[in-house]
């Protein structure tokens, strides 16, 4: 089978406008959760949240940014740093033998509130004209087809928090198997909106606002920890087969090397470790690793008190003996919980530690969790490191648990 490499990447995340100064801010410690400012913030019970400081008119005539919901505007954004990365210039031949695939968990969300608001507050009797194909949940995926001229599979995925490790999974076995020389492949999400906000209220598991810091809200694996927080943004990678990376002459930035992909069957809601480790072993075979080779996990470490004690115990079990010796962190105490980009935006991160050799620390850390006893590079990142292969996990409501592995290409 033909080896996959990774050549180009984007991000527009809490804490950076573009995949390097995100990469930056997370190995700096800066957190990007706020105070939400938004009208409606104080009928929330926690009004905290990692925002993004985005006008969509610097990007998009106003025209354009007017058929565009919030969430493809992230896509488009991502997808053009991507494509600029890697160099790429799509002639007839290329459109053709190049897919999209993309994800997101909630998809046209501001649309859909707009939408709301002139019914049933404003009593408007139409919404938008351009309402449902801005809120379709292929809405990203297919604005970036009709940027590029993209003819080959144009794929959507919404499962939830793993939605665009799934889209970047199946890119690469894309590619792999023949069906395509490139793929763009991300996720981008847009919900931190009124009515969304409010059914996460419901939920119970979105932290309160830290009474003394609100940026240390969200405190992975600490034994303090109160719940998730929310973010938006998007992250964008351009993948290749090596054969066609190699002859367009291009930087490569590593191999992806490994998908693993499972479900729990048990609950919506609840994690299972035997479902996690199930899609880390997957991975690993796939990439035909040992535990032993990987030296960076990017957790999914949400700071739910259920999820991180599970997650930790499906580490433990594919680990074996290398888990105490695995740095771990979940830069979500940085940018925030981004579903359905989530998997790509904290792909990218794992890509950039391998490269850089510093692994971004999990922030907000205060008080070891006799439950959560690995190495998770609290407070501070860790510099100066050798590490030839990461691992990025992404595990959500529904029991989706999808598992990426990059490896270094050799210059």
């Amino acid at each position: 089978m033909p080896r996959v490499v990774v050549t180009g990447v984007g991000v527009l995340a809490p804490g950076g406008a573009t995949a390097q100064e995100f990469f930056a801010s997370m190995v700096a410690g800066r957190s990007a959760v706020r105070r939400l400012q938004r009208d409606f913030a104080d009928q929330l019970i926690s009004p905290v949240a990692a925002c993004l400081d985005f006008t969509a008119k610097d990007h998009f005539p106003a025209l354009r940014a007017g058929m565009l919901d919030r969430f493809a505007q992230f896509a488009l954004v991502a997808a053009r740093q991507a494509v600029a990365d890697a160099g790429l210039g799509f002639d007839a031949a290329l459109q053709d033998r190049t897919g999209i695939f993309w994800g997101t968990a909630m998809g046209g969300a501001e649309t859909v509130e707009q939408g709301y608001l002139e019914l049933y507050r404003k009593g408007l009797d139409r919404v938008r004209p351009l309402s449902v194909p801005m809120v379709m949940n292929n809405a990203a995926a297919s604005q970036i087809g009709i940027e590029y001229g993209i003819r080959g599979p144009v794929m959507t995925y919404s499962t939830a928090c793993a939605s665009s490790a799934n889209a970047l999974g199946d890119a690469f076995r894309a590619i792999r198997c023949g069906e395509i020389d490139v793929a763009l492949a991300g996720g981008s999400e847009a919900m931190l909106t009124f009515g969304i906000l409010k059914a996460w209220e419901g939920l119970r598991v979105q932290a309160p606002a830290d009474a003394e810091d609100v940026a240390a809200t969200c405190r992975p694996f600490s034994a303090d920890r109160q719940g998730l927080v929310l973010g938006e943004g998007a992250g964008a990678l351009v993948l290749e087969s090596e054969e066609h990376a190699l002859a367009r002459g291009v930087r490569i930035l590593a191999e992806f090397a490994g998908y693993g992909r499972s479900n729990d069957g048990l609950h919506l809601t609840k994690p299972a470790a035997e479902g996690q480790a199930r899609a880390m072993r997957s991975a690993l075979l796939d990439a035909n690793l040992a535990p032993s080779a990987i030296g960076y996990l990017n957790a999914h470490g949400t700071a739910t008190p259920l999820g991180d004690p599970v997650e930790t115990a499906a580490i433990k079990s594919v680990f074996a003996e290398a888990a105490r010796h695995l740095p771990i962190s979940s830069t979500k105490s940085m940018h925030g919980h981004l579903m359905g980009a989530a998997g790509a935006v904290e792909l990218i991160v794992s890509l950039m530690a391998m490269r850089s050799g510093v692994i971004p620390p999990t922030v907000n850390y205060r008080k070891a969790d006799a439950q959560c006893d690995l190495d998770y590079v609290p407070n501070v990142a860790r510099p100066g490191l050798a590490i030839d292969a990461v691992m990025s996990n992404s595990f959500a409501f529904g029991g989706s648990n999808a598992v990426l592995v990059l490896s270094r290409y050799p210059s």
